[in-house]
Parts: C-alpha cells; sequence; structure tokens
C-alpha cells in the first residue's frame, strides 16, 4: 500500500531523509518511532504529497508521487498535532464543509457514521471552539476517514494531550485499526504505540536503523535502537 525507494530529502545543504526504504502492507499499522528532528514529519508530509522529495521513488496506493498527487489525496487521510479546524462552526459543519470539498454526495449517512466512531454524535451541533484539545483531535479524524481513504498518516497526533484525551485518543485509534485501513503514526512514545501498532520502525538521523513486528518486538533490538536514537 506505500513503499519508498532510496527516498532523500534535502533542504539546501541540510539532509533530511538519506535513503529510506519503507513499506507497509495494506491493513498494516507502522508506528515510526523516532526524537524530534529524526525526519519523521518530512517522512509523512512526503508521503501525503505535501513535500516533494529530491531523489527516491514514492508510491502509495499504487500510484506515484509527484506525478499523480491528486490520486494520492483522494485516497488518503491525513491528521497533525494541529487540528485545523474551524472553530466558529459546529461539529457537523465542519465534517459537512469537508465533505463538499472531497465532492461527496449526500454525505450524512457517512457523516453520522464518522461522528459515532470518534464518539461525539451527542455534540455534532455544538461549535467547535467550545471543545476540548482532545475532542477536537478526535474531530479532526473524524474529517480523516470522512471519505473512506485506504491510507491514514498520523503526525505525532498525541502532542498536547492530557491523559485522559489521551485514551480517549486511544480508543479512537483503535476504532480506526479495526477497519482494515492502512496506518501510519510517527511518535516519540514508545509505550503509547505499542498498544496500536502491528509494526514498528525506528527512524534515526534520516534512515530506518531498526523494525519489529509487534509479535517479534520483545525479542528483536528494536528497544535498544530506540533508546539509542533519542539519546543521540
Amino acid at each position: 500500500m506505500i513503499e519508498t525507494r532510496k527516498l532523500v530529502k534535502r533542504f539546501g545543504f541540510k539532509v533530511v531523509l538519506r535513503g529510506v526504504d519503507f513499506k507497509a502492507q495494506p491493513g498494516e499499522f507502522v508506528a515510526l518511532l523516532g526524537p524530534n528532528g529524526a525526519g519523521k514529519t518530512t517522512f509523512l508530509r512526503i508521503l501525503a504529497s505535501l513535500a516533494r522529495p529530491t531523489l527516491g521513488e514514492v508510491i502509495v496506493a499504487n500510484h506515484h508521487l509527484p506525478a499523480e498527487a491528486s490520486k494520492v489525496r483522494a485516497k488518503l487521510g491525513v491528521v497533525s498535532h494541529l487540528p485545523l479546524l474551524y472553530p466558529d462552526l459546529t461539529a457537523e459543519e465542519n465534517l459537512l464543509f469537508y465533505a463538499r470539498m472531497y465532492g461527496m454526495h449526500q454525505p450524512q449517512a457517512r457523516l453520522a457514521e464518522a461522528l459515532k466512531m470518534i464518539g461525539l454524535e451527542k455534540r455534532r451541533r455544538d461549535l467547535v471552539g467550545a471543545f476540548s484539545r482532545g475532542m477536537q483531535q478526535r474531530l479532526a479524524i473524524g474529517r480523516a476517514i470522512l471519505h473512506n481513504p485506504e491510507v491514514l498518516l498520523f503526525d505525532e497526533p498525541y502532542t498536547g494531550l492530557d491523559q485522559d484525551a489521551s485514551e480517549m485518543l486511544d480508543q479512537t485509534l483503535h476504532s480506526i485499526a479495526a477497519t482494515g485501513r492502512t496506518v501510519v503514526m510517527t511518535s516519540h512514545d514508545l509505550a503509547r504505540a505499542e498498544n496500536l501498532a502491528t509494526r514498528f520502525d525506528v527512524l534515526s538521523r534520516g534512515v530506518i536503523v531498526a523494525s519489529a513486528s509487534r509479535q517479534d518486538l520483545e525479542k528483536s533490538d528494536l528497544l535498544k535502537f530506540y533508546k539509542q536514537a533519542l539519546a543521540s
């Protein structure tokens, strides 16, 4: 569903990604772990067609980037640590606005389904400006899944959330994972990701230095590489 080959990204003389080879199979939930500055956000921005690679190949849902960016965007849902919602609109109005942008016809049934999945169906007519940070993040996820994308990208979705909001987001992401979509989530928190992901990759200084499935996590060297990456 997602593949990069020898992916390089430079900003002037600064090399952020140094030849990343990455694959995510259909239905896989990959946690991309690493410290701040490792290149995680840059990597997700390239997958989301928001940034262009300097070198290498990028394939998402059988389409090549950046040449087929419009086709890729139709199959993507993206959530960052900033919800980017309209505070003066209700939850329902926010989703309807994006449904029109996606070109969805008669979206009410899908909108109701999304609100139920994120646990906000009873708050659908409340202004988003009155929502807590955690509720806004869940609504951002509702927006991302509204058009039934095949691939979901989450960039540090827990940033700025308190413990209660993080636990609510856990439940939402568990529901998302159960739908069989391909998910890539960046994080610097292995403990949080461990309850969600089926695979764990460590990105450090622009390259993937370790990878392990959930089943092999304890007997792999991933934890060692993860600690080394955080300390570097």
